[in-house]
């Protein structure tokens, strides 16, 4: 365990919130204990769906350890700072206002798109998926994450990540209307991704379940702004 004078964080953040102990850890072991409680006499096959489902665990456990244990302090302030910033989608909202008042018809168009997608995303995700995951956040003290990383931890489960979704759905359906902002969106998106499991506040599962969400109601929020703007121009 860390000495107590280390694990401050660092100066101007509020103190962590924690959610307590972990339940389980990774949520793929607790998937794995739930099958094996409710089928004790599991056929090979599930037998091996449950072993993979450990195993999984022990990966996600094992990729944050090694975020963890990066030996990267210059990249600790910024990552920081990008994590809280990035608190209720204020990156996607900026980006979207800059677009909607600088971008013509255009603009207006994928800003209300992408706005749409973390509207969607954000339902889906902060409601019914975290409450079905119904994982306690990371011990980032006991997995060895540095107090010098910390952002306040959120009270809400853990599973999957909120701020991951958000960012992958705005950057796939903007990026999917204006194709000349789509790689720096998904590289905006992807440093805050990996913020959430650097200052310790997510597993990588947690970060690539929501990205993987995210990115779905993305293209499905452009695919639909698409259809509409070809059926006006088709009826006009």
């Amino acid at each position: 365990m860390t000495p107590e004078s280390e694990r401050r964080p660092p100066d101007g953040d509020p103190p962590p919130v924690d959610a307590g102990p972990p339940r389980v850890s990774p949520v793929e072991e607790r998937l794995a204990d739930k099958l094996t409680a409710a089928r004790p006499d599991a056929s090979a096959d599930e037998t091996r769906v449950i072993a993979l489902l450990r195993r999984l665990g022990r990966y996600d456990r094992a990729a944050y350890r090694s975020v963890a244990q990066l030996s990267t302090p210059l990249l600790d302030q910024p990552l920081r700072w990008v994590s809280r910033f990035a608190n209720h989608s204020k990156p996607w909202v900026v980006t979207a206002g800059l677009l909607a008042l600088l971008g013509g018809p255009r603009g207006r168009r994928a800003a209300l798109t992408g706005l749409a997608a973390i509207g969607a995303t954000s339902l889906v995700v902060n409601q019914p998926m975290k409450r079905i995951g119904d994982r306690n956040r990371p011990d980032r003290d006991g997995l060895g994450v540095p107090a010098q990383r910390w952002v306040t931890m959120p009270s809400s489960t853990s599973f999957p990540s909120g701020h991951s979704a958000s960012a992958a759905a705005f950057s796939v359906a903007v990026g999917d209307l204006l194709p000349t902002l789509k790689v720096p969106l998904r590289g905006a998106a992807s440093v805050v991704a990996f913020s959430r499991v650097y200052t310790g506040v997510h597993y990588p599962s947690d970060v690539l379940v929501g990205a993987t969400v995210g990115a779905l109601l993305g293209r499905l929020a452009s695919t639909v702004a698409q259809r509409r703007l070809a059926g006006r121009l088709h009826a006009s």
